[in-house]
């Protein structure tokens, strides 16, 4: 949970209390979210709560996963936040090729994608029977 988080609960508070007949003041709303979160008042929460989430990819970083639907190791080897931080692209080094193709009779092996996954790793592209392109996790 950040400050980032807690402000927008607020401003759809704002706008739900509105739309009931009950306008509420900006800085109402901010103390009401922080006191529903179990803060004393919105001071506390933003003293506390960071503003933001910390990176949740790093160049470096081992990871696993599956692309295509195919498993494989691999270590991030580009990042670049896009938007507010909640998507990525990633540029992921396999250890060993993965074969990308199903068919039995060819192969098309990548050793490198690029691709946009959200903060849990997970891509919006999807294939033709709805699952994510990739799939990742950190290395323990």
């Amino acid at each position: 949970m950040t400050t980032t988080d807690l402000k927008a609960e607020a401003r759809q508070y704002r706008v739900d209390q509105a739309e009931a007949g009950h306008p509420v003041t900006h800085s109402q709303a901010l103390e009401m979210v922080a006191r529903f979160h179990g803060f004393r008042d919105w001071n506390t929460a933003s003293g506390v709560l960071p503003v933001t989430r910390g990176p949740a990819f790093a160049v470096g970083q081992r990871v696993k996963g599956h692309y295509l639907k195919q498993a494989f190791k691999g270590t991030i080897i580009g990042v670049s936040a896009l938007g507010s931080g909640e998507m990525h692209r990633l540029t992921v080094q396999f250890d060993d090729p993965v074969d990308v193709v199903t068919f039995d009779s060819f192969s098309a092996f990548r050793h490198r994608v690029s691709i946009t996954v959200n903060r849990d790793g997970i891509s919006p592209t999807r294939t033709s029977d709805r699952e994510p392109h990739m799939r990742l996790t950190p290395v323990s």
